[in-house]
């Protein structure tokens, strides 16, 4: 009965001392890593609640975190976790995101694992796009694995692409993405203590970090840009992890689609080194591949010249090897080895969007291209999005086709094809 009495009493101070540091923080002072981590432990053993966290999401959002407090987040989000244990090099990589159909992971994960470093990658589900590398990478095989089973999988075939939702990796950040989801919001800072708490969970020491840069994007301009990936370099530092920053201009998805399983087709096709792959996907691929494979290279014994990381992804890719290292992957988490393009299916109901005038197509809004996609059922419904036919810089005559819309559901595709003039997708002058 005392015992009892003593752990009540203990964790309602500890309430009172999370519920003070949400309150400092809404008032913009400084939280010491004492007060961070009493609230890390709260949210993973989920006693804040909905309601404290919301605030003290809001209060990160409105006033930013010191360069201290990022440290002490990242620590505490790690720190109150599981985390998995893998021996030497480990590889990772990670988008700062917010472009739909760029399905970038699925296709670098198997040329790394190719390349002899392990790259256990663990993916989110999506928070602002109309699929997540999970929701994707679901269609060819299951995602959801308890971490020994990943361990055993990255052991096998030396990488692996699953869900870290459940894992309990950085768990209080998954109960945030829960509040940010219905805002579809996310701030710089949090993006960035995100990411290294999963990356430090998941035993990365060499991680390539791409930050796509557009005005319908998370990150709109090249300065903030610059200033997250100083933030990274410095977490990284503190914990040990090399880094590689890519800072890209994105105008457009590099894929053809949008949506699990048109974006799985787009990886597939890559991979299977098809005629009518997407170039600019495979492009972004083998810079990313590359620039992670010569970080990693760096701290292998080999001194001799060798070809450059990108030399290697490309030569990988091109042999088949990413492809039969993709097989295993997906055997090993479950799933048919010799699934291909041509097994997969699109939503049974399509549209084709027809240009309204003659021109060049001089814009793209990826925020209007998400919204449309959710309104065809995506992510849940695997089988929705958009296969985009036309580019920026293209010319069109009235009536060519700019992209076809998929559902499972009629009353779906009805809706978004009525929403389509309001929330245009294309710009064409």
């Amino acid at each position: 009965m005392i015992k009892s009495h003593k752990h009540k009493s203990a964790s309602s101070e500890q309430s009172l001392e999370a519920l003070d540091a949400i309150k400092k923080k809404l008032l913009g002072q400084k939280l010491s890593y004492h007060e961070i981590f009493s609230l890390m432990d709260e949210l993973s053993h989920e006693k804040l609640g909905p309601i404290l966290t919301t605030y003290f999401v809001a209060a990160g959002f409105k006033e930013g975190f010191s360069n201290n407090e990022l440290y002490y987040l990242t620590k505490a989000m790690a720190d109150t976790g599981t985390k998995l244990h893998f021996k030497g090099i480990v590889a990772d990589k990670h988008s700062t995101g917010g472009l739909a159909g760029t399905r970038t992971t699925m296709i670098l994960v198997p040329i790394v694992a190719s390349a002899g470093f392990l790259i256990p990658k663990n993916s989110s589900r999506a928070i602002t796009t109309p699929s997540g590398t999970a929701d994707t990478m679901e269609v060819l095989a299951p995602v959801t694995f308890m971490p020994d089973q990943i361990e055993k999988i990255v052991h096998k075939v030396g990488g692996c692409i699953v869900w870290g939702g459940h894992l309990g990796l950085a768990p209080a950040d998954d109960l945030i993405i829960q509040v940010e989801t219905p805002l579809a919001f996310e701030s710089f800072d949090k993006i960035i203590v995100s990411i290294m708490a999963k990356k430090i969970a998941s035993g990365a020491t060499h991680l390539v970090l791409d930050i796509p840069v557009g005005t319908t994007l998370k990150v709109k301009h090249f300065k903030d840009a610059e200033i997250i990936a100083e933030k990274f370099k410095f977490l990284a530092k503190k914990f040990g992890i090399k880094v590689a920053v890519d800072i890209n201009q994105a105008l457009e998805p590099a894929g053809h689609s949008v949506g699990p399983t048109l974006e799985a087709a787009d990886v597939l096709k890559v991979l299977e080194q098809r005629p009518d792959r997407p170039f600019m996907l495979e492009a972004k691929t083998l810079r990313l591949a590359g620039k992670l494979l010569d970080l990693c290279l760096l701290d292998t014994k080999k001194k001799e010249k060798q070809e450059s990381g990108e030399e290697i992804a490309k030569r990988i890719l091109q042999s088949g090897k990413a492809l039969s290292k993709m097989r295993e992957i997906i055997k090993a988490q479950g799933g048919n080895p010799n699934i291909g393009v041509d097994n997969l299916k699109f939503g049974a109901f399509h549209y084709e969007v027809p240009s309204w005038k003659k021109g060049v197509t001089t814009g793209f809004n990826n925020l209007d291209l998400t919204i449309i996609s959710k309104i065809l059922g995506c992510p849940a419904d695997k089988q929705a999005g958009i296969y985009i036919e036309k580019r920026i810089d293209e010319r069109v005559d009235k009536n060519d086709i700019l992209c076809i819309l998929y559902s499972s559901d009629k009353w779906r595709l009805k809706e978004a094809i009525e929403t389509l003039p309001h929330t245009p997708i294309y710009k064409i002058e």
